[in-house]
């Protein structure tokens, strides 16, 4: 019986060009020039967006946005149902994560819950598109003027994500995007900063600096280093296989949405993921009462799950007692299933058939 991957990026015979890449002997640029530059330009068309900065990862992409805004010492709220790099991004520029809890349909931040978490000392508002599904951009930008606070978005769910007919990317001063081989759009490894900003022009020149160690003012083998800056610079292979993705991507998340719709039609669980047409359907979750024996049931049928995510909140090194109901109780519930366009029909049915045989 073959297996049915919870995770499969989908590719064909286009990716190959990785092998011009491969002969022509330049592989990567840190000035993020050729594949690099490509891929830039279309990921600033595709999202809308001002400006598109292309780096190694999401999680660069997330550290590079938040050192922008000088959060050392001061608080920046998230939800904690994310990867744990969405926390570990405001700790590597000094912040101060404080969690909020979760919507409990989207599974995105809760925005009635963010107000309550503000400070004196709050900085930023850092909402995650959790599975492909938007937050509630038009009342966390409320709150963020309200408070005089800024919006930098964790967007590695959410290529080709909308909201209120606009693409992910397009909305925020700094959205952050995540393309590791298992996203919607699969690189070796890869991420995007999309900026929004009045002074967008002078951000990406800085970030541009910044993902390359610092480096700026080259003029041949001369240049300049004005700041402290990383090796977060994206390679000429992951930029073309983005480029190649990129076209695909509207086909790819179509075949997700229809999977996804399959799923709320004949899964018969209490609580599954919600179908809406502007989301991305990165994840796929349901939620069961007795998920480790459902689990061991999928693995014996040749079927891969996941748990996304263990709370950032119950980990050892960000363990706190505050309380979040929706996010606890999420959490011990929560099972991740497959979707990728690589999936069949008769493979989204064997899933379907599995889950409501055991939920019986």
């Amino acid at each position: 019986m073959k297996k049915i991957k919870l995770f499969d990026p989908h590719v064909d015979q286009e990716e190959k060009i990785i092998n011009k890449i491969l002969k022509s002997g330049f592989w990567a640029s840190g000035a993020g020039i050729a594949s690099v530059s490509k891929f830039e330009e279309k990921f600033q068309k595709y999202t809308n967006s001002k400006n598109c900065i292309a780096v190694n990862s999401g999680t660069a992409a997330l550290h590079l946005a938040l050192s922008l805004e000088n959060i050392k010492n001061k608080e920046v709220i998230l939800p904690s149902l994310s990867f744990v790099s969405t926390a570990h991004a405001i700790r590597y520029s000094g912040g101060i994560p404080v969690f909020a809890d979760i919507d409990e349909e989207t599974l995105c931040i809760d925005s009635d819950k963010i107000e309550e978490k503000i400070s004196p000392n709050s900085k930023i508002i850092l909402p995650v598109h959790f599975g492909g599904m938007s937050c509630d951009l038009d009342k966390i930008s409320k709150i963020s003027k309200k408070k005089n606070l800024k919006i930098i978005e964790d967007a590695a769910h959410a290529a080709g994500t909308s909201f209120k007919n606009k693409k992910i990317g397009a909305h925020g001063d700094f959205v952050c995007f995540s393309f590791h081989p298992v996203k919607n759009l699969a690189m070796p490894s890869g991420g995007a900063i999309t900026i929004n900003n009045k002074n967008s022009e002078k951000y990406s020149k800085l970030l541009k600096s910044l993902r390359w160690c610092g480096i700026s003012d080259r003029k041949g083998p001369k240049y300049d280093v004005k700041h402290l800056g990383w090796n977060y610079y994206m390679n000429e292979f992951s930029a073309e296989i983005g480029l190649i993705q990129l076209k695909k991507l509207d086909r790819m998340n179509k075949k997700r949405k229809e999977i996804a719709k399959k799923y709320v039609n004949e899964l018969n669980v209490n609580l599954k993921m919600p179908f809406d047409k502007n989301c991305a359907y990165h994840l796929y979750w349901i939620q069961v009462e007795n998920r480790d024996k459902l689990m061991k049931e999928l693995k014996r049928n040749n079927i891969e799950s996941g748990i996304h995510y263990k709370p950032i909140h119950q980990m050892t090194y960000y363990k706190t007692k505050i309380k979040l109901p929706i996010t606890d109780k999420v959490a011990k519930r929560i099972l991740t299933i497959p979707i990728h366009p690589n999936l069949t029909e008769s493979e989204t049915s064997r899933v379907i058939k599995i889950i409501n045989k055991f939920e019986k």
